[in-house]
């Protein structure tokens, strides 16, 4: 792919500006946060997309998809509405179709392959007047897995497995992609996927809202084989423009391009530390790009890659780049041995996650991350490492599970493995148009393990607290990875889910 065609079409995304952001299957969200409603008269327009950076998607022309690769995912959309009120419930009235052109065609989209001159967007989904005002809730409505009682797609990509609007295509066949069942309170955005605030519609503007599925984060395989979603989402107010972030990923030694590096985009959440918005694999020229952006969004950039030898790169990240900044070559510094002839390969995290209700075990999806530190102006800020193919980062939490000697008793458990850089990161620093970088620092090589619990039913938050935060091993001292070797974090207990 060339880069013109990179930057044009391979890109996409969005990022966060809305406050909640829900999609559900039958039935309809209801909102959530404080912040009041500007209440304006007159109206203004929207207009809908669709985009994601297809990062699990199996190598244009492969005559094989890769084991965890998909060639499509298809979903269907029906309707997507807003609502001024951050407390309006399923049957409050005041619910905007944004997209009114959904309910009477809906929308079949494969989230992996943006159509020919799509340059960002898969889909253009519609558009609407609506009255002026700050929307702060938005609802995202799949076609259901069954016999419709409207509308459907008129070319279903779907149809050879019956009355499934939804269905990812792997390896081995097409396969029905599972919809949790959402009727009353949907799937929202975490609080540490939002950034800004409503969607301002003003009157006799438009506004360019763009929806984005991170697709590779959303598609979790249970473990009787079938498939289930687990929507990762975000929105926002896009430039007009198209303005993005790209550039090339590079080896720091030979400055050849290092292809199939994963990059991401991140952004800080309320605790401070940065979350992946969006990812992609550079192509064949190691290049990469993201657009369309929010405006006038500011993002670190997290890349890291692993060869097909075995050999692994560090973490570069890059604090405080702009929209519309080219960054030119991005040096991933490649793992040495600490001694001739010791591993250059990656380190693996291994460790146990526990769910509890009293003394009765629950069942939870957990989503397991893997942080590090770096040092910018004087402050140490955590970010998420991109993980390495082969990882288990989501995990399914039920009776099925056997737990390890030592688990709380009646509880139900199952195990993750983070397979990451064994090394410290590459810092790099964007001001003036450029990147300022300093040398990996030098000692033990310290992680710290996350884990977040999401009820299997709703992807709605689930137990109290429903994130811990672990920095230690199984004997109580800091979580060291070392390359070729296997790290045992301390386990990850969950209590009062329901």
């Amino acid at each position: 792919m060339s880069i013109a065609r990179l930057q044009k079409q391979k890109l996409a995304w969005l990022s966060v500006v809305a406050l909640s952001v829900a999609m559900v299957v039958v039935g309809f969200g209801c909102g959530g946060g404080s912040t009041p409603p500007m209440v304006t008269t007159g109206t203004g327009s929207v207009v809908v997309t669709l985009s994601d950076p297809p990062s699990c998607a199996a190598p244009s022309g492969a005559a094989k998809i890769p084991d965890g690769s998909f060639s499509n995912v298809w979903i269907t959309i029906r309707s997507i509405q807003a609502h001024i009120s951050a407390t309006a419930d399923d049957n409050s009235p005041g619910w905007q179709e944004l997209a009114p052109q959904l309910n009477s065609a809906p929308a079949q989209v494969d989230l992996l392959h943006l159509p020919a001159q799509g340059q960002c967007l898969l889909e253009h989904l519609g558009s609407a007047s609506l009255p002026a005002g700050d929307y702060q809730q938005i609802r995202l409505i799949l076609l259901a897995n069954a016999s419709p009682s409207g509308s459907a797609p008129a070319n279903n990509a779907c149809a050879s497995l019956g009355s499934v609007f939804n269905c990812v295509v792997d390896g081995a066949g097409t396969h029905t992609l599972n919809l949790s069942s959402e009727a009353n309170t949907g799937l929202k955005i975490p609080p540490g996927q939002v950034m800004g605030g409503p969607i301002h519609v003003a009157e006799g503007q438009s506004v360019d809202l763009n929806i984005d599925f991170n697709t590779c984060a959303s598609i979790l395989k249970e473990g009787n084989g079938e498939f289930r979603l687990k929507p990762t989402l975000t929105a926002g107010v896009v430039s007009a423009n198209m303005t993005g972030i790209s550039g090339q990923i590079v080896d720091s030694v030979t400055s050849q391009p290092v292809a199939g590096a994963m990059v991401t985009l991140q952004f800080a959440d309320q605790s401070g530390t940065d979350r992946i918005a969006m990812q992609e694999l550079t192509d064949s020229t190691g290049h990469f790009g993201f657009c369309p952006l929010p405006v006038g969004a500011v993002f670190d950039v997290v890349a890291d890659a692993i060869t097909s030898s075995g050999t692994a790169y560090n973490a570069t990240v890059i604090f405080n780049v702009t929209g519309g900044s080219n960054l030119g070559p991005v040096p991933l510094v490649a793992e040495t041995p600490a001694v001739a002839g010791a591993s250059t390969g990656p380190g693996t995290i291994q460790g146990t996650i526990t769910a509890i209700n009293g003394t009765t075990g629950a069942s939870i999806d957990a989503t397991v991350s893997a942080l590090q530190t770096a040092m910018v102006s004087g402050v140490n800020r955590a970010f998420t490492v991109p993980l390495f193919s082969g990882s288990n980062a989501a995990v399914v939490v039920n009776s099925s599970s056997s737990c390890p000697v030592g688990s709380p008793m009646g509880a139900f458990c199952a195990g993750y493995s983070l397979i990451v850089p064994a090394s410290n990161p590459n810092v790099g620093t964007f001001s003036a148009g450029k990147v300022t970088f300093v040398a990996p620092a030098v000692g033990p090589i310290l992680y710290a393990v996350e884990a977040d619990a999401i009820n299997p039913a709703s992807s709605a938050t689930i137990c109290s607290p429903p994130s811990h935060t672990t920095n230690q091993d199984m004997n109580g001292q800091p979580l060291a990875v070392v390359a070729g070797a296997t790290s045992n974090a301390a386990r990850i207990d969950f209590n009062g889910c329901s």
